[in-house]
C-alpha cells in the first residue's frame, strides 16, 4: 500500500505547478536569515509526496483526522492517547498493562507524535529520559503498518532471518542488549521477533538462533552488523526494511564507526522508502554530516528535547571532590567512604540502599579494584556485593555483571567507561570517579548514571596530586565542592610508623592479588598523565613499596621507560621484565565496541560536507544555540570551582 501511495503521489506531483518549497524541517526551523533561502529548491511537486510519506497507511491518516484536537496538535501526556492516532492496541497494552507506563516523559511526548507520522527524525536527547521507548514505539508501529500480520503472535512462526523489517544500531554491546530487552517487552503481545547481534559473542551461535527463530527487529552494534551483511552465507538481509534507528549517534562516531556506517548503508535497499530516526545527546559537525547522508532532507524534523533553561543532571546532583595526597590513599579512602555510606543507609530508613558505580580510567585499574573488592568481601569486611565491567572481559561476563548489578538493591560496580553512556542501572545512589577523567564529557556522562528519573544521588571525585591541575581546567564551571571528611585521604604513609586502619587493610588484601595484576595497574596509570610524570613515578613507587608491601616497585623495560620519556626517572628498569605494557586501557574503554580502529574523517569520506548550506546545517546551529551550558553557582556560564582544592 505504501509503495502504491508513493507512485500515486508521483503522478500528483507531476501535475502540480511549482510554487513554494515544502520542507518538514521548515516547520521546525523557521528561516530567518538569507542563508536559509539558499536551502530551497523547486520543490512544490514534493508537497503531495511529503503528505503521503508521512501517512504510510490510510488507517493512520484517518486516525489523525479523527484524533482529538489536543492529540492532533502533539500535546500528548499519556500513552493511552496514542490509541486515537492509530497506534496498535497490542503495543499499547504491552506499555500500559505489562510495563505499567502511563504518563509520557517529555522526550517521549515530543518525539513519538512526529515519528508516528513517518517523517525522519533527528532527536537531541540525553540518556535516562525514556528515549529508548520514544524511538522503539514508532519503529514497531511502522513495521506493523506496512505488514499488519506482524501484530498477531502467529507471525513469529513465519519470521525469517532474510526479511528483517527494523534495525536499531547502538555503539556499545551493553546498550544494544539493553535496547533489545526493552524491545522484547514491547513486542510481547505481537508476533514481532527481536534478535541482538553484538561483538564479543559467538557469531555462529547468533546466526543459528536467528535462522531458527527468524528476526523482524535486529538490535546490533555497527561492527557486528556490517560483518553479518558482508557475509553472503550469514542469511541476514533486510529487503523490506521499514525503519532504521541510530542511537547515541555522537558516541558511535566518537569510537570510530564511520566506515562501518557507510558500508551498512550500501547493503540497505535502495528502492524502498524507509524511516530513519537518529538520536544523539549532542549535535556536532560529524553528526550533522551523518544525518545528511541517511536522513531525507525534504522530510525530516529536528526534535530538541533539551530545554535551554533545563537544570542538567550535573548541575543538580551534589558533587564532592576529594584531593588525596597520594595514590596510596585512593583505595583506603574509597573503603572509608563506602563503609560510612552503607552504615548511614542502614541507620536511616528514609535513605535508599547504598548502590554505587566506581569509575577508573584504565581497564587494569578496574581489574585491580574488582580483585580488591572481591578479597574484601571474602574477608567479611564488606557485606555488599561487588561487580566489575571492563573491555577485556568477554561479552558474557560483561552482560552477567551488568544484569546482576542492575537487579541488586545494593552493591558496587567497578567499571571503565563502557558503562558511562546509555546504560540504565536503577537506583544508583553514588557515582565515584577515581582520577581526573580523560574528557569533560566522560565526567558528565558517568555522573549521569545517578540521579536518573529525578531521583536523588551524589557524585564523588578522588583526585591524586599529579592530576589536580588538569582536573581544575577540565571541570571548570561544574559545582564541585571540596570534601575533607575522609581521614584516609590526607595520610602521608611516609611519615607514620604504623599504617592507619584502612591503609593496613588494603595492604593485607593486596597480598592475595597476583603480582602481574598489580604491575599492570601500576604501568597503566602513566598512560593518561601528561605532566608531573617524574612525581608520579615517585608517588607510585611509594605506593608499591609501602602500600603494597613489595620490596621494590614493579620492573619495567628500558624500552618501555624510553617510550614514556622516563629513562632518567626513578623507575625500576630491568630489561627482560615488563617488555610489553599491559594494553592501553584508554583505547579500549573510550572506543566502545571497536578496539583501536578509527574511521577516516578526511576528505573523500562519505561524510565530507559538500555543496551549499542545507537544513542540516540549520539544525546544527539550532542545537548549538539551544544547548544549555553548565553554570557556576553564581549563575554565570563558565567560571571555576566554588572554592580551591
Amino acid at each position: 500500500m505504501f509503495r502504491h501511495g508513493i507512485r500515486r503521489c508521483g503522478s500528483l506531483a507531476r501535475a502540480a505547478t511549482s510554487s513554494t518549497m515544502l520542507l518538514s524541517a521548515r516547520t521546525t526551523f523557521p528561516a530567518t536569515q538569507s542563508a536559509a533561502a539558499s536551502l530551497t529548491r523547486p520543490a512544490a511537486p514534493l508537497k503531495s509526496l511529503v503528505c503521503l510519506t508521512r501517512f504510510y497507511s490510510s488507517q493512520a491518516a484517518v486516525a489523525e483526522e479523527s484524533a482529538p484536537e489536543s492529540v492532533a496538535a502533539g500535546e500528548l501526556s499519556s500513552f493511552q492517547e496514542l490509541e486515537a492516532i492509530g497506534v496498535h492496541g497490542n503495543l499499547l497494552s504491552a506499555i500500559i498493562k505489562d510495563m505499567r507506563y502511563d504518563t509520557m516523559t517529555p522526550v517521549q511526548s515530543k518525539t513519538i507524535t512526529p515519528a508516528l507520522k513517518g517523517t525522519d527524525i533527528v532527536a537531541q536527547a540525553k540518556t535516562g529520559t525514556g528515549k529508548t521507548l520514544a524511538f522503539l514505539l514508532p519503529l514497531l508501529q511502522r513495521m506493523i503498518e506496512e505488514d499488519p500480520t506482524l501484530a498477531t503472535r502467529r507471525a513469529s512462526r513465519n519470521a525469517r532471518s532474510d526479511d528483517i523489517r527494523g534495525i536499531v544500531l547502538s555503539p556499545t554491546r551493553e546498550l544494544a542488549e539493553q535496547i533489545a530487552t526493552e524491545a522484547r517487552r514491547l513486542c510481547s503481545r505481537t508476533g514481532l521477533v527481536v534478535q541482538s547481534a553484538v561483538g564479543g559473542t559467538q557469531k555462529s551461535a547468533m546466526l543459528r538462533q536467528t535462522r531458527r527463530q527468524g528476526c523482524h527487529l535486529l538490535v546490533a552494534t555497527p561492527g557486528r552488523l556490517n560483518d553479518l551483511l558482508q557475509d553472503p552465507s550469514s542469511g541476514i538481509d533486510a529487503p523490506n526494511l521499514a525503519a532504521l534507528v541510530l542511537d547515541e549517534a555522537d558516541r558511535m562516531l566518537d569510537v570510530g564507526f564511520e566506515k562501518e556506517l557507510n558500508s551498512i548503508q550500501g547493503y540497505l535497499p535502495k528502492d524502498k522508502v524507509r524511516q530513519t530516526i537518529l538520536v544523539s545527546a549532542t549535535i556536532p559537525d560529524n553528526v550533522i554530516q551523518l544525518a545528511r547522508q541517511i536522513v531525507r532532507p525534504h522530510d525530516f524534523e529536528f526534535v530538541q528535547t533539551i530545554p535551554e533553561h533545563e537544570t542538567l543532571t550535573h548541575d543538580r546532583i551534589p558533587q564532592h571532590v576529594v584531593p588525596v595526597s597520594s595514590w596510596a590513599n585512593v583505595f583506603p579512602s574509597l573503603f572509608e567512604l563506602v563503609d560510612r555510606e552503607v552504615a548511614a543507609a542502614k541507620q536511616d530508613p528514609t535513605l535508599p540502599p547504598f548502590k554505587a558505580i566506581v569509575y577508573f580510567n584504565t581497564t587494569s585499574m578496574v581489574e585491580l579494584a574488582g580483585e580488591i573488592g572481591f578479597q574484601r568481601r571474602q574477608s567479611g569486611q564488606l557485606r555488599i556485593p561487588t561487580f566489575a565491567i571492563q573491555s577485556q572481559l568477554s561479552q558474557f561476563q560483561r552482560t552477567k555483571a551488568a544484569d546482576m548489578f542492575r537487579n541488586s538493591k545494593t552493591g558496587i560496580l567497578f567499571s571503565s567507561d563502557v558503562t558511562a553512556r546509555g546504560m540504565d542501572f536503577p537506583n544508583v545512589t553514588h557515582v565515584i570517579q577515581v582520577d581526573a577523567p580523560r574528557e569533560r564529557e566522560s565526567y558528565i556522562h558517568r555522573l549521569g548514571r545517578t540521579g536518573r528519573q529525578n531521583k536523588s544521588g551524589e557524585g564523588w571525585l578522588f583526585v591524586p596530586p599529579m592530576s589536580a591541575n588538569s582536573a581544575r581546567k577540565l571541570l571548570r564551571g561544574l559545582p564541585l565542592k571540596p570534601n575533607k571528611t575522609l581521614e584516609s585521604a590526607e595520610i602521608d604513609i611516609n611519615s607514620v610508623e604504623e599504617l592507619p586502619t584502612y591503609h593496613e587493610e588494603t595492604k593485607n588484601l593486596i597480598q592475595a592479588i597476583p603480582r602481574r595484576t598489580m604491575a599492570a595497574a601500576y604501568m597503566s596509570l602513566f598512560g593518561g598523565q601528561l605532566s608531573d610524570r617524574e612525581d608520579l613515578v615517585d608517588d607510585l613507587n611509594d605506593w608499591a613499596v609501602k602500600g603494597w608491601g613489595w620490596s621494590e616497585p614493579p620492573a619495567v623495560s628500558s624500552g618501555w621507560a624510553k617510550n614514556q620519556g622516563l629513562l632518567k626517572s626513578g623507575l625500576n628498569i630491568q630489561d627482560g621484565h615488563g617488555d610489553r605494557m599491559h594494553r592501553d586501557d584508554r583505547r579500549d574503554d573510550r572506543r566502545g565496541d571497536r578496539g583501536d580502529r578509527r574511521g577516516d574523517r578526511r576528505s573523500g569520506g562519505r561524510f565530507e560536507r559538500r555543496g551549499p548550506p542545507d537544513p542540516f546545517a540549520e539544525m546544527g546551529q539550532r542545537a548549538r544555540r539551544d544547548a544549555p551550558l553548565p553554570r557556576s553557582r553564581g549563575g554565570r556560564r563558565g567560571g571555576g570551582f566554588e572554592s580551591s582544592w
